[in-house]
């Protein structure tokens, strides 16, 4: 069960506050970015937004000032003065709008990654049909475990994160079927070349390192999938990595 420090629901059409809905299960999308600092910083918050916007347009939940609306009530829910290590999360279908934080838990180095065979709907999209991901994660500790979703023989993502694949130096990800966040973006330009290619889960074993990375979990480095026996073998892509994310977070710009 998620606690929440903060957690409010909006009409959009008017944007009177109304009781408090996850819209978890709806026709709808959502964007989750890390707050933390104080004065707050939210790290890639402008990407966040704009590919909000993209999203809302694509399910047709779009009206003339949502932008504006969704930045109008993250202000005002917002504490300048508050030291914030959070999980901020922005929720919409056509008639409401939620904000809701809580608490980021730092993944741990001895991270084990569960193989589930599931698929989100519409994965390409940051969509709120994740009902069947959710229950998964809620038996696990967030931080040292997430759930690998297969289909087909493949691997694409976590219940959470992105993943990368690591092999003689070389960097791999899923082709497609996948939601690809802003922070799989932001190391797409960081890293000379990423080879997309099917991930099959028979073929994992043959990888040094799993990296997830998101909002979320960050940068975080797979020990173990217990399930086929596959022990990470390297930390040397993954420290690359961190070096680049401690450097955009120390750039990240003061939210106002």
């Amino acid at each position: 069960m998620v606690t929440y420090s903060l957690k409010k629901s909006y009409r959009l059409k008017d944007l009177k506050e109304v009781n408090f809905n996850d819209l978890w299960g709806d026709h709808g999308v959502f964007t989750t970015m890390w707050i933390f600092n104080k004065p707050p910083k939210i790290l890639f918050f402008k990407k966040h937004i704009e590919n909000l916007i993209k999203s809302i347009k694509i399910y047709k939940i779009s009206n003339v000032s949502i932008k504006t609306d969704i930045l109008r009530l993250i202000r005002k829910n917002l504490n300048k003065k508050k030291n914030y290590n959070h999980l901020l999360r922005v929720a919409l279908n056509k008639k409401t709008l939620s904000i809701s934080l809580r608490k980021r838990v730092k993944p741990k180095l001895n991270f084990n990654l569960k193989l589930v065979n599931l698929k989100r709907d519409k994965p390409e999209y940051k969509n709120l049909k994740y009902k069947a991901i959710l229950k998964h994660l809620s038996k696990l500790d967030n931080s040292k475990s997430d759930i690998g979703l297969c289909s087909n023989k493949k691997i694409y993502e976590t219940g959470t994160s992105n993943l990368l694949f690591v092999k003689d130096n070389k960097v791999y990800s899923p082709i497609n079927k996948f939601y690809k966040g802003i922070t799989y973006n932001f190391f797409r330009k960081k890293i000379k070349k990423i080879i997309n290619k099917d991930i099959f889960v028979n073929s994992i074993k043959q990888y040094d390192e799993i990296i997830l990375i998101g909002s979320g979990k960050g940068v975080t480095s797979v020990k173990t999938i217990n399930q086929i026996n596959w022990k990470r073998k390297s930390l040397k892509f993954y420290k690359l990595c961190l070096k680049h994310y401690l450097a955009a977070i120390k750039n990240s710009p003061n939210y106002n």
